[in-house]
């Protein structure tokens, strides 16, 4: 006796599932509307939502309000201790890379900027916001403050060309480092650049580094939630194994 059939909705689901893992759907791809699905498989609104719900759960695809339905990034893994490098964390996953400088202004610090770099003298900052993108769609909004008493080189970098971030690790060694990881909704302001609504949730990163008792730089980092996780692996004080 031959199994019956899957019904269609879970061969919807595994039709679709294999596209993705597969790479026939990269990252980012906008799959079918649930209209075009329902052509294509001659079926009804809720056979379709019934095969995609679980994707969705799954993390394998997003659904956008006005937007359409996207398959999914896979998380990139950081452990909270490191300093990333965006750029070189996305190319290893074998997606193009991309950025753009937003903006460049020195200026003397602000008292929150002193606050932000914890530092108790004012002088000149270089202030930089950027956007990094993955497959063409945007990644991270990142907004960074560098001290240029710390490091006036950075004053004569390029950085329509070069990312901050990478730039300071390859060029000025630091000796300490601090993060604050948040869950927050974008401003209106920082949702419009990378593309999403305000509602969505967003991992925050705000990280200071210190070259001896020199502040060196400040940024805040959003991601998408969906994009980022951070993690990490440690021992309890003490264990010698």
């Amino acid at each position: 006796m031959t199994p019956a059939e899957p019904t269609l909705h879970k061969r919807i689901r595994s039709e679709i599932s294999e596209r993705i893992l597969s790479g026939q759907w990269p990252s980012g791809y906008r799959i079918p509307t649930e209209h075009d699905l329902m052509v294509e498989y001659g079926c009804s609104r809720m056979t379709v939502s019934k095969a995609l719900a679980p994707l969705v759960d799954e993390g394998l695809i997003v659904r956008r309000r006005r937007a359409g339905t996207f398959v999914a990034r896979p998380p990139i893994h950081s452990a909270v201790l490191d300093i990333p490098d965006i750029q070189t964390e996305i190319m290893g996953r074998g997606e193009p890379y991309g950025y753009v400088l937003l903006s460049r202004t020195i200026r003397v610090s602000s008292q929150d900027d002193d606050e932000a770099l914890d530092r108790a003298v004012s002088g000149p900052v270089l202030v930089l916001e950027c956007l990094h993108l993955a497959s063409g769609r945007p990644f991270a909004h990142e907004a960074r403050l560098i001290s240029l008493s710390a490091v006036p080189d950075a004053e004569e970098v390029d950085f329509g060309m070069t990312p901050p971030g990478a730039w300071l690790l390859g060029s000025v060694p630091w000796t300490e480092a601090e993060h604050s990881i948040s869950a927050v909704n974008p401003s209106r302001a920082t949702a419009k650049k990378l593309s999403i609504e305000t509602s969505v949730a967003c991992l925050c990163l705000q990280r200071r580094t210190w070259r001896g008792r020199d502040p060196v730089t400040h940024v805040h980092l959003t991601f998408p939630g969906e994009a980022y996780d951070l993690v990490a692996r440690f021992t309890p004080r003490g264990d010698k194994d």
